[in-house]
């Protein structure tokens, strides 16, 4: 992927020079939507017995898992959860893949002596999953999975545990994301907040939540980035 010369590359602050750069799993490092959407699909599917949009199986992606089953129904949320997940380990190898230019970006920024810390609202069990099929998880200094904190995106609770890991404090993080929850927990807990547009969520859904940038391909989040 190119970035458009004919586009001026969004900065939060030229001037700073981040010590650690935080970022989301799903949407954000690993191309996961289609499993997603296909996962919450079959789950609805066999416990509710009805079809539902792509619209409404992504409207809550960044939250965990059993927060979005019980907007679906709180009395099958638990039924909901393990079909989806009995399907999502499944497809898991088939379906998931790196977005292309992310092992670059990630080498650039350890290279660079930028701490990298993960947080993701995926459990422990299917963050290891990732990290087993694409090799990822070395580089992560910290990682902060669903429920490993006082609370989880939106809360700030999980991205301040994993600034406390790094031993780095807010204002000198950066938190990448591609939902609202990602941004408005990045917000929450003062750190800057990169919006990505090539995950689950369009431009002007995240441009509402007024990321300090936003930013369509890989180079030109390495470009925010320093790197």
């Amino acid at each position: 992927m190119k970035a458009n010369p004919q586009r001026p590359l969004p900065n939060p602050d030229d001037s700073l020079a981040y010590k650690a750069v935080i970022f989301d799993l799903d949407g954000t490092i690993v191309d996961s939507v289609e499993l997603i959407v296909i996962s919450f699909q079959h789950a609805i599917r066999e416990v509710l017995g009805r079809e539902v949009s792509r619209e409404e199986s992504i409207v809550g992606v960044g939250r965990p898992l059993r927060e979005q089953m019980v907007s679906f129904s709180p009395e099958h949320a638990d039924e909901l959860v393990a079909v989806y997940r009995e399907f999502n380990h499944r497809e898991h190898d088939r379906m998931l893949k790196l977005y292309e230019g992310i092992l670059d970006l990630l080498d650039g920024l350890a290279g660079a002596g930028i701490r990298l810390g993960l947080v993701t609202s995926k459990s422990r069990y299917t963050t290891q999953m990732a990290f087993d099929l694409t090799g990822i998880g070395s580089y992560f200094d910290a990682t902060v999975c669903a429920d490993e904190s006082g609370g989880n995106k939106p809360s700030p609770e999980p991205i301040w545990a994993c600034l406390h890991q790094l031993s780095v404090s807010a204002e000198d993080a950066v938190y990448v994301g591609d939902s609202p929850s990602d941004i408005q927990a990045a917000r929450a807990a003062r750190v800057k907040a990169i919006g990505v547009t090539w995950g689950v969520f369009d431009t002007a859904t995240l441009e509402a939540e007024k990321p300090n940038a936003l930013v369509h391909t890989i180079p030109e989040l390495a470009v925010v980035l320093g790197v």
